[in-house]
């Protein structure tokens, strides 16, 4: 398994919490409420989708390595 995949692992149980609040609080806090036996399971399959997406996008910008082969220290998502 390669390090990438660890990190985004571990990267997408993050993203996927904070995406399903926030399409819980935009579900509920909204009209959508009405329906929202539909549209929660919908929200569930597309946060994962986009937690897969962006996991993978932010795991190689938590590898020193990363950095190393640009020559800086850091930038605002790594710290």
């Amino acid at each position: 398994m390669s390090a990438r995949f660890q990190i985004s692992t571990m990267v997408f149980m993050m993203a996927q919490a904070v995406l399903f609040g926030a399409g819980m609080l935009g579900i509920l806090l909204s009209p959508l409420r009405d329906e929202a036996s539909f549209y929660i399971p919908v929200m569930i399959v597309v946060s994962a989708i986009a937690s897969v997406a962006i996991a993978w996008e932010i795991a190689p910008r938590l590898q020193m390595r990363y950095w190393r082969s640009r020559g800086v220290d850091h930038d605002f998502i790594s710290g």
